[in-house]
Parts: C-alpha cells; structure tokens; sequence
C-alpha cells in the first residue's frame, strides 16, 4: 500500500531522514520506534507532504506522492494525525469531526457517520456541544483520531497517540487503535512506548538517528536483546495478552 524509497530529509539544518525505505501493507499495523530525534515524527510529515524531502520517493497504492500538498494526499486516502493532536479547542466535539471530512462531498452521509462516531466513542458523543479544549487529554486524543476517520482514510498514521496520557488512558488508546484495524484499517504508528506498540503491531521499524537499524515482526524484534536494552528495558518482554480486556 505505502512504499517510501530512499528518503533523505533535512530539518533545521540537520539531515533528519538518511535513506530511510519503508513499505506498508494493507491491514497491517507497522510501528516506528527509536529514540527522541530518530526522525520518527519527521517521515510521517513527509509523507504526508508538510515537508518536502531532498530526495526519495513516496507511493500509495501505486501513485506517486512526490511533491503533492498535503491536502490532496488527504484527498487519496492518507490521514495524518499529529504528535500533540492539534484539536481546534475553542470549536465544539461536533465542528472538529465535520472538519474531519472537509474534503468529502458526499454531504448527507457525513450525519450519519457522525452518529456512528458517537456510537464508538460515548465520551465524544455525550461531550459533542462542549468546546473540544474542555475534554480531558485521553479524550481530545480520541477526537483527533475520530476526526481522521471522519476524512475515509485509507492509510491511518499515528504520531504518538499516548503522549501525556495516564496508563489507564494508554491502554484505552492501544486498544482503540487494534480494533480500528481489526475493522480494516491499515496504520502506521509513531510511538516512544515501545512495549505497546510492538504489542499490536505486525511488524515494526527501529529508527536510529535517521536511519532504518533494524526491521521484522513486531514480536521478534521484541525478543532482541538491543531492543530489549534500548527500548523496553532489560528481560521486558511484550504478549499477546496485552489487551486481551479490550477498551475499559
């Protein structure tokens, strides 16, 4: 579905990308972890086109992404939810989502859908006439998701969706996030806990000061002992039956 070849990125006079490769498949979960500064942050921006790389290639399903605005690569189905959420705090719950699908023309379904979001997320539906400022941080992070939703994306990237959040709050999210793919969606995940991401995704990528270090299946790059000792800390090891419980 994705495949980034080659990406070279310079941020802030620093090369913040080296020849970063990456490939997504449909219905997969891939995360990216690293350390603070390893460009994790920085390949999704380019990817989704709010920087422009010095040189490499993006393609989505087939289609070149190079050089595209970032708004009509929303347009072909690549949502982007940033580190921080970036809610519009002073418009309600409800004006947030309809922002969500300002690119959609198929009006009369946009109500429906939104009702539909309610359905999944009560804390956005009982909560849908406050100003999104006023929401709790878990759940101004379930309004930036649900508002990514709301644009039909095809390909859902994450940029640190547990930031700040408590680990009651952390679990919600990773168990939200494994049940929107559960429902189809393909990800890519952006996350410093490193436990929980390698816990639902499929495979995983190990970024090191801009460059790919190591690459696999989530649960084997789990078992490494430099991932272990970098990531998780020393004898963590990562389960199944994370979020056997599903969303509490």
């Amino acid at each position: 579905m994705l495949d980034v070849r080659e990406m070279e990125v310079d941020y802030g006079g620093i090369r913040a990308l080296r020849g970063v490769s990456l490939q997504v498949c449909a219905g997969e979960i891939i995360t990216l972890i690293g350390a603070n500064g390893a460009g994790k942050s920085t390949l999704l921006r380019a990817i989704s086109g709010l920087l422009t790389p010095q040189s490499g290639s993006v393609y989505f399903l087939g289609q070149s992404l190079t050089g595209i605005p970032a708004h009509e690569i929303v347009r072909r189905g690549v949502v982007h939810v940033p580190e921080g959420r970036h809610i519009f705090a002073d418009l309600t719950v409800r004006e947030n989502l309809e922002l969500g699908a300002y690119l959609r023309t198929d009006t009369p379904s946009i109500a429906a859908e939104i009702a539909a979001i309610y359905d999944r997320f009560p804390q956005l539906g009982a909560r849908r006439k406050l100003p999104a400022g006023t929401l709790s941080g878990g759940e101004q992070q379930m309004l930036a998701i649900a508002r990514a939703l709301m644009g039909h994306p095809r390909l859902l990237m994450l940029d640190e969706p547990s930031m700040g959040l408590s680990p009651r709050l952390v679990r919600e999210i990773f168990a939200l996030i494994r049940h929107i793919n559960d429902d189809g969606m393909t990800i890519l995940l952006v996350e410093q806990n490193a436990h929980m991401a390698l816990s639902i995704a499929h495979r995983a990528y190990v970024l090191e000061t801009g460059c790919v270090s190591l690459t696999g299946p989530a649960d084997e790059l789990a078992q490494l002992p430099q991932v272990q000792q970098a990531y998780l800390g020393e004898g963590c090891t990562v389960g199944e039956g994370e979020f056997a419980s599903g969303v509490e």
